[in-house]
C-alpha cells in the first residue's frame, strides 16, 4: 500500500469541510470524514485508476459528497493529496499549488 500524505492546506479543507457538515447534522462530518478515509484507500490501492485532471495531478472523486481530492503521483511511488476541494470552487484556487 502506497504512503498517501496530506499537505496542510489540503488537510485543512478537509477539516473545514468535516466540521461544516457536523454543525449541519450531527454525524454527518463523522460520514463525510470515511468517505474520505475509503478515497484515500481507493488511491493508494491503484492511482492510475484515476484521471488527469491539471499537469500531472489526478483526481479522485468522493462518493455521496460533492467532493473531490486532487493528488499527485510522486517519483518514490507516495501520493500527495493537494487539495480536499468542493465541485463548485475555482479550480485555479487548487491549480497554483501545483505551480
Amino acid at each position: 500500500m502506497r504512503t498517501v500524505v496530506f499537505t496542510p492546506a489540503a488537510r485543512a479543507e478537509l477539516m473545514d469541510a468535516q466540521d461544516w457538515y457536523e454543525n449541519e447534522i450531527p454525524g454527518l462530518g463523522r460520514r463525510f470524514g470515511s468517505a474520505v478515509a475509503a478515497t484515500v484507500e481507493r488511491i493508494a490501492s491503484n492511482p492510475l485508476h484515476f484521471p488527469l485532471v491539471y499537469k500531472q495531478i489526478r483526481r479522485a472523486l468522493l462518493r455521496r459528497f460533492p467532493y473531490a481530492l486532487f493528488f499527485l503521483h510522486e517519483l518514490d511511488d507516495s501520493l500527495t493529496v493537494l487539495a480536499c476541494f468542493h465541485g463548485s470552487r475555482d479550480p485555479m484556487r487548487w491549480q497554483r499549488r501545483s505551480m
